[in-house]
Parts: structure tokens; C-alpha cells; sequence
């Protein structure tokens, strides 16, 4: 598939699909838009229209069987802050983890890794979640497994600067409220666990099987993506 062999494609493919969730949960509702003092919130979707798109928490995933949410919930966001913030951090860290893994990889990686940060939450019981930040933290463990794996002067290096995106990530999870800390601990983790079984690009090149399950997990979300669509629409129009 040539989005994956793109990096520029595949980086604004997950962007542009980010903004456009995130547009549609404020469409679902516009009465929730109403300016309030504080800044951090300013066009913050309501929690009906993050719920019937895709939202996950430990009650709608074990009342509701709604295992689909764990990858839908990675494409919303709770406010424009929100949505800014791991965008800037995807489009910092994409291009570095494409280079070293390639797009199918970097893609399971993404995918994957945001549904065992999610799923951890969930099992923790955290209330409604949702936001890039756990793929984007699997992401960060990726490239930390490969620069503690590769070593030498460039591996070091990426493993300090991205040591310290991650020291930042937890820090800034326990000083701020509201931070999901399993979902971005749990992504983590299973970015390095990933990045371990998958293998880089310096020692192993992509396989087709890496390029099969690259397109399952692109297929799989738009699917999941389009099913949340169709559902937010059709509560809309019948509500």
C-alpha cells in the first residue's frame, strides 16, 4: 500500500483523521460550545458526542461489549489544546520512527500500542478516555527500545532525547488532573515490546509480513472508524 511507504502520507492520514473526528464530535453537538473561563476547555466536545463516537472507559467497555472503542477512542480529543498537543508530538516523532521502522511498522506500532494502553486503562478503571497520547506513547517506546538497542554515538542520543520526551510525559501526567497515566504507561510499554518483536529497519528490513499486518490495522480502523461515524450520525438524526 503506498501510504505506508510515505511517511509525509501516512503521518497526515492519522492527522487529518484526528481533525476530522474532532470536528464531527463538535458538529454532534454544537450546544456544548459555549465559552466558559477556562481556556484549557475552549471547543471541547460534549461527553455524548465522544461516547456514541468511540469513547472507552471500563463501564462502556464491559456493559456494551464495545471492544471497537479501543481504537476509535485514539482518533478523539477532549478540547483543541487537546488535539494540538499530541498532533505537534506526532508530527515531531513520526518522521524519526518511520525511519527506523518503516510506515508498516510504524502504523502496527501506532495501532496497536494505543488499544494495550487503552485496554490497560480500562482494566484499571479509568472514566471515559480517550486521545492519541497512548499511540503516540508507543511511539516514544519504540524509538527508546531502538536507540537502547542500537547504542553507539546516534542510538545514545536518540535514546537520551527521547528519554526525556518520556521523563516529561510522566511528570506532566502526575502534576496535571485528569491525565490518563495507564494509557500512556501502558502504550509505552507496549511500544518497546512491539519495537523488540517487530524488529528495525538496521537489522531487519520490512517483511511482508510486516506489510500484511501494516494493512490489517489501517483496514481495521477505517472500518471502526466509519461503523463510530454512521453510529454518531444515526443518534444524531434520531435524537
Amino acid at each position: 500500500m503506498e501510504i505506508l511507504s510515505d511517511p509525509d502520507q501516512l503521518i497526515k492520514l492519522i492527522m487529518y483523521t484526528c481533525a476530522g473526528m474532532f470536528i464531527l464530535s463538535l458538529l454532534l453537538n454544537p450546544r456544548s460550545l459555549a465559552i466558559t473561563g477556562n481556556p484549557l476547555n475552549f471547543l471541547s466536545p460534549s461527553r455524548w458526542s465522544l461516547e456514541v463516537l468511540g469513547a472507552t472507559s471500563s463501564l462502556i467497555f464491559s456493559h456494551q461489549n464495545s471492544w471497537w472503542t479501543l481504537i476509535s477512542a485514539n482518533y478523539l480529543h477532549g478540547s483543541l489544546l487537546h488535539i494540538l498537543f499530541n498532533m505537534i508530538a506526532l508530527y515531531q516523532l513520526g518522521p524519526l520512527v518511520f525511519q527506523e521502522y518503516g510506515g508498516s511498522r510504524m502504523f502496527i506500532i501506532y495501532t496497536i500500542g494505543g488499544v494495550a494502553g487503552f485496554y490497560l486503562s480500562v482494566i484499571e478503571g479509568v472514566p471515559i478516555t480517550i486521545g492519541a497520547s497512548a499511540s503516540v506513547c508507543s511511539l516514544i517506546g519504540a524509538i527508546l527500545y531502538f536507540g537502547k538497542s542500537r547504542g553507539g554515538t546516534y542510538g545514545n542520543a536518540i535514546y537520551s532525547q527521547i528519554g526525556g520526551w518520556a521523563i516529561s510525559i510522566i511528570v506532566f501526567g502526575f502534576l496535571v488532573p485528569g491525565i490518563n497515566n495507564w494509557a500512556h504507561g501502558g502504550g509505552m510499554a507496549a511500544g518497546v515490546i512491539l519495537g523488540y518483536l517487530l524488529g528495525y529497519q538496521e537489522r531487519t528490513r520490512e517483511t511482508s509480513m510486516h506489510k500484511l499486518l501494516g494493512m490489517v490495522c489501517i483496514a481495521a480502523t477505517a472500518v471502526i472508524l466509519s461503523w463510530a461515524i454512521l453510529r454518531g450520525l444515526l443518534l444524531f438524526l434520531l435524537g
